[in-house]
């Protein structure tokens, strides 16, 4: 086989002579196939060298995203068989069976399926990964782990048995509730997932995730609604919780490390009508924080950069939960961040550490409010400081009075847009001199998600050139990966100052500030969808609620 092969694919200008001969010999050092030694050595792409093997045997190759997988295939074998040969079932008719392989030359799960379940075997191609995905997707996420745990170890999962370790890369073998939590955080950062909801119902347990901001269902097996209670119990340990309580809610977090990289996980319990429901929040320990890199376009970030430069004054930034606002408020703060400056930020939570900057976390139980470590932080001589966000008319007159003694301080708003924020204000029973006097800016913003580049495509639609993604394995599908930011950025100039003296509505506001040059929120995205970042459907998804509120 190797020499056709190989000259094959030397005949085809796949391979050049001098790699085939290369191969050849690792593959005789190795002892592995020569397949195998040419996929690992990034001479061949693996569906090109597929497709030509399956050519040349007659076969059929399978793009398996694009394959109707039949329920009677995945029900022939198991979850672990699959998982232990790295095959996947597609087809069952007539007694055969039709298997996905990536190295048709192994033949002992062919023989091992035709001599334990009695079906004729029929091969096809397709790439190792398009195979591990698939069995994901039609098994589960940890499908063979549940069922190694309910054949092997049945009494330990309904006890909910676990081991301390935190190590995600540890005991990957090992068939217990502690490998399942840990194959399904793993799968999640692995999707760049950044919570994890666990829910329960009557009948059934559902996973979801949030992946660049909307949550899609994670497939599990049907089995694992019978380790519920281990995993809740597992992920309580983690995060030092009350595995006893199950009647009122909790709040912890836990440290893990996977692939080497150490991430904070952020873990809410709440009790529902049929058991416990969890959200895991999944936090990078380490994070770059740069305005560069938020996706802001040229205009906004160059007017947010200017206001970084002010001695004193409060920048709020607004949006609803999910918008991004830490992100840019950390960002700030990271580009201000010098030996020079005393920052400090009363936050709820702190969602990331950041060196050389002093966070402090309020604890309502304690009455550690907002108010009462922003008065307290005043002492400590600060230049800069961040209040998390401004919820109150007291947290509000503090933030103030703390711009007036001549500090530049960031805080959050929820509202809708820019010029909403300065009416919230005024609602919360502000002066609208001191609103004038100290606030430099609101910046609204929300977050779209991004055409992925890996299937991006372009097309016309109504004399507009747009883009969006096919949907491939680099975006799961989605058509998206990753979000970048949609800014509004309305400065106090002196005639907006005036409006909000004389009480005007946010519309009035708003029309002011665009006829000074503001840039709104679906302006901006108008503008990423023309440069194909994102799509149409995006910007109208976060920028339908922007319209300002009746004053």
């Amino acid at each position: 086989m190797a020499p056709r092969l190989g000259e094959r694919l030397v005949e085809e200008g796949i391979l050049t002579a001098p790699q085939l001969e290369i191969a050849v010999r690792l593959s005789r050092e190795r002892n592995e196939s020569l397949v195998r030694t040419l996929v690992r050595e990034r001479f061949v792409p693996e569906a090109r060298l597929l497709e030509a093997l399956a050519r040349q045997q007659g076969l059929p190759f399978l793009t398996l995203r694009e394959t109707v997988v039949e329920p009677a295939a995945v029900a022939a074998l198991s979850a672990r068989f699959v998982s232990h040969y790295r095959v996947m079932p597609v087809r069952l008719a007539g007694g055969v069976l039709t298997v996905a392989l990536s190295n048709p030359f192994d033949l002992s799960a062919v023989e091992d399926i035709e001599s334990s379940l009695g079906l004729r075997v029929a091969s096809a191609l397709a790439c190792e990964a398009d195979i591990l995905e698939s069995i994901q997707r039609h098994y589960g996420v940890g499908a063979e782990t549940v069922e190694r745990i309910l054949a092997d170890e049945p009494r330990q999962a309904a006890a909910g048995i676990v081991e301390p370790s935190h190590d995600l890369d540890l005991r990957a073998d090992d068939a217990s509730v502690v490998t399942l939590v840990n194959q399904l955080l793993q799968q999640a950062i692995a999707d760049r997932a950044t919570d994890i909801h666990f829910e329960t119902y009557r009948d059934d347990v559902l996973t979801r995730r949030r992946i660049d901001g909307v949550l899609y269902d994670t497939p599990v097996s049907k089995q694992m609604a019978t380790l519920y209670p281990a995993i809740i119990s597992r992920i309580k340990l983690m995060a030092g919780l009350n595995i006893v309580e199950r009647r009122l809610p909790q709040d912890g977090r836990a440290r893990v490390t996977i692939a080497g990289q150490p991430y904070d996980l952020r873990v809410s319990v709440v009790p529902s009508i049929h058991g416990e429901n969890i959200v895991i929040r999944i936090l990078p320990t380490v994070m770059l924080f740069s305005l560069e890199h938020l996706g802001f376009s040229p205009a906004p970030l160059a007017l947010l950069l200017d206001l970084l430069r002010l001695p004193h004054g409060i920048i709020f930034v607004t949006g609803p939960t999910g918008s991004g606002k830490s992100t840019t408020l950390y960002a700030c703060l990271s580009r201000l961040n010098a030996r020079e400056h005393k920052i400090i930020t009363i936050e709820d939570p702190v969602e990331y550490e950041i060196k050389g900057i002093m966070q402090t976390q309020v604890n309502p139980r304690i009455d550690l409010t907002f108010a009462r470590a922003l008065r307290s932080m005043l002492r400590h001589d600060p230049d800069i400081m961040m209040v998390g966000e401004v919820r109150d008319r007291e947290t509000a007159e503090i933030t103030i009075q703390t711009a007036l003694t001549g500090h530049l301080v960031f805080s959050t708003l929820h509202t809708n847009d820019a010029p909403s924020a300065a009416i919230r204000l005024l609602d919360m029973g502000i002066d609208p001199y001191l609103i004038s006097s100290t606030v430099r800016a609101f910046l609204a913003q929300r977050l779209v998600r991004v055409v992925c580049e890996g299937c991006r495509e372009w097309y016309e639609a109504g004399g507009r050139r747009m883009s969006r993604g096919r949907g491939c394995r680099q975006c799961n599908g989605t058509g998206y990966h990753g979000r970048v930011a949609l800014c509004e950025v309305m400065t106090l100039v002196p005639q907006l100052q005036d409006l909000i003296l004389k009480r005007t509505s946010a519309r009035e506001i708003r029309d002011r500030a665009v006829k000074l040059g503001m840039v709104t929120l679906a302006a901006d995205g108008w503008d990423k969808v023309a440069h194909g970042i994102t799509t149409a459907d995006e910007v109208l998804r976060v920028t339908f609620d922007t319209q300002p509120e009746a004053g």
